[in-house]
């Protein structure tokens, strides 16, 4: 394959990593309008969070029943771009389906519809992200799933600002809560058009073919890989504890340690925390670009900055105070030299930033104030590279089984409906504070995945940490 047509394929599934990212903004909207509209309690409206991760498991876990059923792997036969575009076209029927279920007042209807949607999701993962680590080397496969994460990030980012202001005229995440049926309408209306754009540009942009040709053994398959049986653990690890920091974060900060802060103080905490991970996505893309040692080296300094200050921007179009967020540069140094340290290379990438995440959660578990708030929040800096570099990792050396791998992964996004209900119950018998223990022995895992995964893949002749250096 040729580079300029690498270039170009990495570009149409960044797009689309971009929509899903986007698409999320609905939902800041979508649940609480649910919630007063339809009178929900608190436990009601996150079942639509619910819906969104039982579609990947079960999306997941149908693809591989039927591939078992019919002895082929369904996503190679198809086709990466094949898959991803089919996936789109049940996200558009999925959305057709929600403007009924708005109006006819039945939430189980509307948790369907969002099922749907939610089922098309998990097919164009399931093809998108190893299409994305195939475009080049091994050594390089996280990378560019980095930049397609951190582009994801970004539309996350951009997302409410753009739907607020376009439904509601003004940027206030408060504006969900005056929503009304017609508005909601208007952009699932919007996401059918948007899913069909992308669809029609994929499917007339050509794109190498990167699937392979062999047939499907009968058996364990992909399953008889060790780096994908321990991968599809630290994707359950990974998900539950980037979920779970940030759905116990609200809890916390409502303590008087803490600043007993109310919901809407909450909110530019709450920004943050998933804004690092757009600073983590940011930094580690860089590697994804060709570009000599010096350029990489300002960049590696440059673009976190630059990210913190979109998210201080982001904060500021919101009227919140950014003043408060300020102490947080420390972090985002922090964040710099770490990636400096991993030198480029997946596997110490994971060693340091778990690490990393381990001593986060110490300081946040053994300090109060805002030194133990910036040290949780500081998580979603060590989860940012988490994603790519595990399933870079955890696909890499499966051949012909790589499709199969993925639909497993996907799978194990299904952690971010345990973990934190988990940390949840830890703290209504203990305390909100201590329940923080449960992401030190997430990250604790992830450390010695990282270790182990190496050595599983060095046994295999395969040097995944032989990337150029900086």
């Amino acid at each position: 394959m040729k580079s300029s047509s690498n270039s170009g394929a990495l570009a149409a599934m960044v797009t689309v990593f971009f929509f899903w990212g986007f698409v999320a903004a609905s939902n800041g909207i979508f649940i609480p309008f649910c919630k007063s509209h339809f009178n929900l309690t608190q436990f009601q409206s996150q079942l639509i969070d619910t819906a969104f991760y039982a579609a990947y498991f079960m999306g997941s876990l149908l693809l591989w029943l039927i591939s078992q059923s019919l002895r082929i792997d369904i996503l190679n036969k198809a086709g990466y771009k094949n898959a991803v575009i089919y996936g789109l076209l049940i996200s558009v029927f999925g959305a057709a389906l929600m403007i009924p279920a708005v109006g006819s007042g039945s939430f189980a209807f509307i948790l369907g519809a969002f099922f749907v949607i939610a089922l098309g999701f998990s097919l164009q993962q399931t093809a998108a992200q190893p299409f994305v680590t195939s475009l080049g080397t091994q050594e390089t496969g996280a990378h560019r799933l980095n930049l397609a994460g951190g582009v994801n990030s970004f539309g996350t980012l951009l997302g409410p600002i753009l739907v607020s202001l376009v439904l509601f005229g003004n940027l206030s995440p408060e504006a969900a809560k005056n929503a009304t049926v017609s508005s909601v309408d208007t952009v699932y209306y919007i996401l059918i058009a948007v899913f069909l754009l992308v669809a029609v540009f994929l499917f007339m942009m050509k794109l190498p073919e990167v699937h392979s040709k062999e047939s499907t053994e009968p058996g364990l398959g992909a399953l008889k890989f060790s780096q994908l049986r321990w991968g599809m653990v630290a994707i359950f690890v990974y998900v539950g504890v980037e979920v779970t920091i940030q759905s116990n974060l609200g809890a916390l900060l409502a303590l008087p340690e803490y600043g007993g802060l109310n919901a809407s103080q909450i909110s530019p905490f709450i920004s943050l925390y998933w804004g690092s991970l757009m600073i983590g996505r940011w930094t580690g893309a860089i590697s994804a670009f060709k570009m000599s040692s010096r350029v990489k080296h300002l960049l590696l300094i440059v673009i976190p900055i630059i990210a913190f200050g979109v998210i201080l921007f982001v904060n500021h179009l919101r009227g919140n105070d950014i003043e408060k967020l300020l102490p947080y540069s420390w972090c985002v140094l922090a964040l710099i030299a770490g990636s400096y340290l991993a030198k480029e290379k997946p596997a110490r990438m994971l060693l340091i930033f778990s690490l990393a995440g381990v001593v986060s959660m110490l300081i946040g578990l053994f300090t109060t104030g805002h030194v133990s708030m910036f040290a949780f929040i500081s998580g979603g800096l060590c989860c940012s590279i988490g994603w790519p570099c595990i399933f870079a990792l955890s696909i890499t050396g499966l051949g012909k089984y790589t499709g199969q791998g993925s639909a497993f992964l996907i799978m194990m996004i299904l952690g971010g409906a345990v973990i934190p209900p988990l940390q949840g119950y830890i703290a209504d018998i203990t305390n909100i504070h201590s329940s923080y223990w449960v992401a030190v022995i997430c990250f604790l895992f992830l450390t010695w995945f990282s270790v182990k995964v190496k050595n599983i893949l060095n046994r295999q002749g395969i040097q995944v940490d032989k990337a150029a250096s900086h």
